[in-house]
Protein backbone atom coordinates (compact mmCIF):
# COMPACT_ATOMS: atom_id res chain seq x y z
CA UNK A 1 0.00 0.00 0.00
CA UNK A 2 1.30 3.45 -0.89
CA UNK A 3 0.80 6.43 1.42
CA UNK A 4 1.39 9.79 -0.22
CA UNK A 5 3.33 12.54 1.53
CA UNK A 6 0.12 14.57 1.90
CA UNK A 7 -1.74 11.69 3.59
CA UNK A 8 1.23 10.95 5.84
CA UNK A 9 1.43 14.59 6.94
CA UNK A 10 -2.29 14.62 7.71
CA UNK A 11 -1.95 11.38 9.71
CA UNK A 12 0.95 12.79 11.74
CA UNK A 13 -0.89 16.06 12.37
CA UNK A 14 -4.07 14.32 13.57
CA UNK A 15 -2.05 11.97 15.77
CA UNK A 16 -0.20 14.91 17.30
CA UNK A 17 -3.39 16.85 17.99
CA UNK A 18 -5.22 13.87 19.49
CA UNK A 19 -2.28 12.83 21.66
CA UNK A 20 -1.75 16.41 22.74
CA UNK A 21 -5.38 16.80 23.76
CA UNK A 22 -5.28 13.73 25.94
CA UNK A 23 -1.84 14.20 27.43
CA UNK A 24 -1.97 14.65 31.23
CA UNK A 25 -0.44 18.14 31.04
CA UNK A 26 -3.19 19.27 28.68
CA UNK A 27 -5.97 17.98 30.90
CA UNK A 28 -4.61 19.18 34.25
CA UNK A 29 -4.91 22.79 35.34
CA UNK A 30 -2.79 24.19 38.16
CA UNK A 31 -4.25 23.81 41.64
CA UNK A 32 -6.09 27.04 42.54
CA UNK A 33 -4.69 29.30 45.25
CA UNK A 34 -6.57 31.13 48.00
CA UNK A 35 -4.94 34.11 49.72
CA UNK A 36 -5.87 35.72 53.05
CA UNK A 37 -4.15 38.99 53.89
CA UNK A 38 -2.87 40.19 57.24
CA UNK A 39 -3.75 42.98 59.68
CA UNK A 40 -3.94 46.45 58.17
CA UNK A 41 -4.06 45.10 54.62
CA UNK A 42 -6.76 44.19 52.13
CA UNK A 43 -7.41 41.59 49.48
CA UNK A 44 -6.46 43.74 46.55
CA UNK A 45 -3.86 46.33 47.53
CA UNK A 46 -1.65 46.54 44.41
CA UNK A 47 1.44 47.00 46.60
CA UNK A 48 0.83 43.88 48.70
CA UNK A 49 -1.72 41.15 47.96
CA UNK A 50 -2.27 42.42 44.42
CA UNK A 51 1.45 42.12 43.83
CA UNK A 52 1.52 38.60 45.34
CA UNK A 53 -1.38 37.55 43.11
CA UNK A 54 0.39 38.88 40.01
CA UNK A 55 3.66 37.20 41.02
CA UNK A 56 1.96 33.82 41.43
CA UNK A 57 0.12 34.18 38.12
CA UNK A 58 3.42 34.98 36.45
CA UNK A 59 5.18 31.96 37.98
CA UNK A 60 2.32 29.45 37.58
CA UNK A 61 0.71 29.90 34.19
CA UNK A 62 -3.05 29.42 34.07
CA UNK A 63 -3.54 29.36 37.86
CA UNK A 64 -6.75 30.65 39.41
CA UNK A 65 -6.03 32.89 42.42
CA UNK A 66 -8.76 33.95 44.86
CA UNK A 67 -7.77 36.69 47.29
CA UNK A 68 -10.34 36.77 50.09
CA UNK A 69 -12.21 40.01 50.70
CA UNK A 70 -14.04 40.12 54.03
CA UNK A 71 -16.60 42.84 53.43
CA UNK A 72 -18.19 44.54 50.45
CA UNK A 73 -15.18 46.71 49.56
CA UNK A 74 -11.50 47.25 50.30
CA UNK A 75 -12.14 49.73 53.11
CA UNK A 76 -14.44 47.30 54.92
CA UNK A 77 -11.99 44.48 54.32
CA UNK A 78 -9.21 46.47 55.98
CA UNK A 79 -11.35 47.57 58.93
CA UNK A 80 -12.67 44.04 59.48
CA UNK A 81 -9.08 42.89 59.95
CA UNK A 82 -9.24 44.82 63.22
CA UNK A 83 -12.89 45.00 64.20
CA UNK A 84 -14.86 41.91 63.12
CA UNK A 85 -15.13 38.78 65.25
CA UNK A 86 -12.69 36.22 63.81
CA UNK A 87 -15.17 33.34 64.01
CA UNK A 88 -17.56 35.38 61.89
CA UNK A 89 -14.80 36.11 59.40
CA UNK A 90 -13.92 32.42 59.12
CA UNK A 91 -17.58 31.53 58.55
CA UNK A 92 -17.78 34.16 55.80
CA UNK A 93 -14.60 32.83 54.21
CA UNK A 94 -15.87 29.24 54.30
CA UNK A 95 -19.09 30.32 52.62
CA UNK A 96 -17.22 32.16 49.87
CA UNK A 97 -14.96 29.17 49.21
CA UNK A 98 -17.84 26.69 49.18
CA UNK A 99 -19.66 28.77 46.55
CA UNK A 100 -16.61 29.13 44.29
CA UNK A 101 -16.97 26.30 41.77
CA UNK A 102 -13.37 26.76 40.62
CA UNK A 103 -12.23 25.44 44.00
CA UNK A 104 -14.46 22.37 44.06
CA UNK A 105 -11.62 19.88 43.44
CA UNK A 106 -9.37 21.42 46.05
CA UNK A 107 -7.05 24.36 46.52
CA UNK A 108 -3.82 25.47 48.12
CA UNK A 109 -3.92 28.34 50.59
CA UNK A 110 -1.48 31.01 51.70
CA UNK A 111 -2.10 33.28 54.66
CA UNK A 112 -0.05 36.32 55.56
CA UNK A 113 0.42 37.19 59.24
CA UNK A 114 -2.96 36.74 61.01
CA UNK A 115 -4.33 35.35 57.74
CA UNK A 116 -2.19 32.28 58.47
CA UNK A 117 -4.09 31.24 61.60
CA UNK A 118 -7.40 32.27 60.03
CA UNK A 119 -6.83 29.89 57.12
CA UNK A 120 -5.83 27.16 59.57
CA UNK A 121 -9.24 27.64 61.17
CA UNK A 122 -10.78 27.22 57.71
CA UNK A 123 -8.87 23.95 57.25
CA UNK A 124 -10.05 22.67 60.63
CA UNK A 125 -13.68 23.76 60.37
CA UNK A 126 -14.51 23.65 56.66
CA UNK A 127 -13.13 20.59 54.84
CA UNK A 128 -15.17 21.21 51.68
CA UNK A 129 -13.79 22.21 49.30
CA UNK A 130 -10.59 20.50 50.47
CA UNK A 131 -7.51 22.53 51.33
CA UNK A 132 -4.44 20.68 50.05
CA UNK A 133 -1.39 22.69 51.15
CA UNK A 134 -1.47 25.45 53.75
CA UNK A 135 1.31 28.05 53.73
CA UNK A 136 1.45 30.32 56.75
CA UNK A 137 3.70 33.35 56.24
CA UNK A 138 4.36 34.84 59.66
CA UNK A 139 1.09 33.53 61.15
CA UNK A 140 0.82 33.57 64.95
CA UNK A 141 -0.37 30.03 65.68
CA UNK A 142 0.17 30.23 69.43
CA UNK A 143 -1.04 33.81 69.52
CA UNK A 144 0.78 36.96 70.59
CA UNK A 145 1.81 38.52 73.89
CA UNK A 146 2.69 41.98 72.70
CA UNK A 147 1.56 44.55 70.16
CA UNK A 148 4.70 46.53 69.29
CA UNK A 149 3.56 48.24 66.09
CA UNK A 150 1.08 48.08 63.24
CA UNK A 151 1.73 47.91 59.50
CA UNK A 152 0.78 50.54 56.95
CA UNK A 153 -1.10 53.78 57.50
CA UNK A 154 -3.39 52.65 60.30
CA UNK A 155 -2.18 54.71 63.26
CA UNK A 156 -5.69 55.63 64.45
CA UNK A 157 -6.92 52.04 64.36
CA UNK A 158 -3.72 50.80 65.98
CA UNK A 159 -4.03 53.26 68.86
CA UNK A 160 -7.63 52.13 69.34
CA UNK A 161 -6.57 48.47 69.41
CA UNK A 162 -3.86 49.18 71.99
CA UNK A 163 -6.32 50.99 74.25
CA UNK A 164 -8.76 48.08 74.10
CA UNK A 165 -6.03 45.53 74.81
CA UNK A 166 -4.97 47.62 77.78
CA UNK A 167 -8.60 47.72 78.94
CA UNK A 168 -8.56 43.96 79.06
CA UNK A 169 -7.96 41.53 76.20
CA UNK A 170 -10.16 38.90 77.89
CA UNK A 171 -13.04 41.24 78.63
CA UNK A 172 -16.12 39.66 76.99
CA UNK A 173 -16.97 42.89 75.17
CA UNK A 174 -13.45 43.19 73.74
CA UNK A 175 -13.40 39.50 72.81
CA UNK A 176 -16.66 39.88 70.89
CA UNK A 177 -15.19 42.02 68.13
CA UNK A 178 -11.51 42.94 68.53
CA UNK A 179 -9.53 40.65 66.24
CA UNK A 180 -6.15 40.95 67.95
CA UNK A 181 -7.66 40.21 71.38
CA UNK A 182 -9.01 36.94 69.99
CA UNK A 183 -5.51 35.57 69.53
CA UNK A 184 -4.00 37.31 72.56
CA UNK A 185 -2.25 34.67 74.65
CA UNK A 186 -1.14 35.66 78.14
CA UNK A 187 1.34 33.04 79.43
CA UNK A 188 1.11 34.54 82.93
CA UNK A 189 -2.63 33.93 83.01
CA UNK A 190 -3.15 30.70 81.09
CA UNK A 191 -6.42 29.79 82.80
CA UNK A 192 -8.11 33.08 81.93
CA UNK A 193 -6.83 32.76 78.35
CA UNK A 194 -8.29 29.27 78.03
CA UNK A 195 -11.58 30.34 79.56
CA UNK A 196 -12.10 33.65 77.76
CA UNK A 197 -10.42 33.36 74.34
CA UNK A 198 -13.20 32.96 71.78
CA UNK A 199 -10.95 32.02 68.85
CA UNK A 200 -7.39 30.89 69.52
CA UNK A 201 -8.19 28.68 72.51
CA UNK A 202 -10.79 26.93 70.37
CA UNK A 203 -8.70 26.20 67.28
CA UNK A 204 -5.75 25.16 69.48
CA UNK A 205 -7.89 22.65 71.39
CA UNK A 206 -6.99 24.22 74.75
CA UNK A 207 -10.09 23.05 76.64
CA UNK A 208 -11.39 20.06 74.76
CA UNK A 209 -10.17 18.02 71.80
CA UNK A 210 -12.52 18.37 68.87
CA UNK A 211 -11.66 15.28 66.86
CA UNK A 212 -13.12 16.83 63.71
CA UNK A 213 -10.64 19.73 63.91
CA UNK A 214 -7.79 17.26 64.29
CA UNK A 215 -8.96 14.97 61.49
CA UNK A 216 -9.49 17.86 59.09
CA UNK A 217 -6.10 19.46 59.72
CA UNK A 218 -4.34 16.13 59.23
CA UNK A 219 -5.83 15.91 55.73
CA UNK A 220 -3.36 18.58 54.58
CA UNK A 221 -0.60 17.33 52.31
CA UNK A 222 1.80 19.98 53.61
CA UNK A 223 1.59 22.59 56.35
CA UNK A 224 4.30 25.15 55.62
CA UNK A 225 5.22 27.70 58.31
CA UNK A 226 7.47 30.69 57.70
CA UNK A 227 9.19 32.40 60.65
CA UNK A 228 10.78 35.84 60.25
CA UNK A 229 13.92 35.67 62.37
CA UNK A 230 14.19 39.48 62.69
CA UNK A 231 10.46 40.01 63.31
CA UNK A 232 9.75 43.19 65.29
CA UNK A 233 5.97 42.96 64.99
CA UNK A 234 5.11 39.51 66.32
CA UNK A 235 5.85 38.79 69.99
CA UNK A 236 7.05 36.14 70.34
CA UNK A 237 8.20 35.39 66.79
CA UNK A 238 8.46 31.70 67.77
CA UNK A 239 4.65 31.62 67.58
CA UNK A 240 5.08 31.54 63.80
CA UNK A 241 6.35 27.97 64.27
CA UNK A 242 3.89 27.12 67.07
CA UNK A 243 6.43 27.93 69.77
CA UNK A 244 5.48 30.01 72.79
CA UNK A 245 6.38 31.05 76.30
CA UNK A 246 6.39 28.37 78.95
CA UNK A 247 3.17 28.66 81.00
CA UNK A 248 3.81 31.02 83.90
CA UNK A 249 6.78 32.72 82.24
CA UNK A 250 7.11 35.73 79.99
CA UNK A 251 10.69 34.93 79.06
CA UNK A 252 11.33 31.17 78.88
CA UNK A 253 10.42 29.75 75.49
CA UNK A 254 9.17 26.32 74.40
CA UNK A 255 9.46 25.16 70.82
CA UNK A 256 6.57 23.29 69.24
CA UNK A 257 7.86 19.82 70.10
CA UNK A 258 7.98 20.66 73.81
CA UNK A 259 4.47 22.07 74.07
CA UNK A 260 1.52 20.04 75.38
CA UNK A 261 -0.22 20.80 72.08
CA UNK A 262 2.42 18.59 70.45
CA UNK A 263 3.26 16.03 73.15
CA UNK A 264 -0.42 15.24 73.70
CA UNK A 265 -0.99 15.59 69.94
CA UNK A 266 -4.15 17.57 70.57
CA UNK A 267 -4.19 18.92 67.01
CA UNK A 268 -2.48 16.12 65.08
CA UNK A 269 0.74 18.07 64.60
CA UNK A 270 2.91 15.33 66.11
CA UNK A 271 1.58 12.74 63.70
CA UNK A 272 1.82 15.17 60.79
CA UNK A 273 5.43 15.83 61.79
CA UNK A 274 6.22 12.11 61.74
CA UNK A 275 4.70 11.91 58.26
CA UNK A 276 6.85 14.75 56.96
CA UNK A 277 3.88 17.06 56.49
CA UNK A 278 5.23 19.94 58.56
CA UNK A 279 7.65 22.28 56.79
CA UNK A 280 9.55 24.95 58.76
CA UNK A 281 11.05 27.80 56.75
CA UNK A 282 12.81 31.01 57.76
CA UNK A 283 13.33 34.42 56.25
CA UNK A 284 16.13 36.39 57.90
CA UNK A 285 14.13 39.61 57.69
CA UNK A 286 11.48 41.62 59.53
CA UNK A 287 7.77 40.76 59.39
CA UNK A 288 6.57 39.98 55.84
CA UNK A 289 9.72 41.51 54.36
CA UNK A 290 10.79 39.06 51.67
CA UNK A 291 12.07 39.32 48.13
CA UNK A 292 10.49 37.98 44.97
CA UNK A 293 13.45 35.64 44.65
CA UNK A 294 12.93 34.25 48.17
CA UNK A 295 9.20 33.77 47.55
CA UNK A 296 9.81 32.04 44.22
CA UNK A 297 12.47 29.70 45.60
CA UNK A 298 10.77 28.78 48.88
CA UNK A 299 7.00 29.01 48.40
CA UNK A 300 6.17 28.60 44.71
CA UNK A 301 7.05 24.83 44.83
CA UNK A 302 4.22 24.28 47.38
CA UNK A 303 1.84 26.44 45.34
CA UNK A 304 2.58 24.34 42.26
CA UNK A 305 1.84 21.02 44.03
Amino acid sequence: MTITCTKMASFVLVTFVVCGLFAPSALTSPTPLVIWHGMGDSCCNPLSMGSIKSMVEEQVKGIYVRSLEIGSNIIEDTENGFLMNVNKQVTMACDKLAKDTKLASGYNAIGFSQGGQFLRAVAQRCPNPPMLNLISVGGQHQGVYGFPHCPGDNSTLCDYVRKLLNLGAYNSFVQSFLVQAEYWHDPLNEEEYKKASVFLADINQENVVNQTYKTNLMKLKKFVMVQFTEDTMVEPRESEWFGFYKPGSGTEMLDLRNTTLYTEDRLGLKEMDSQGKLVFLTSDTDHLQFSKEWFTKNLIPYIKE
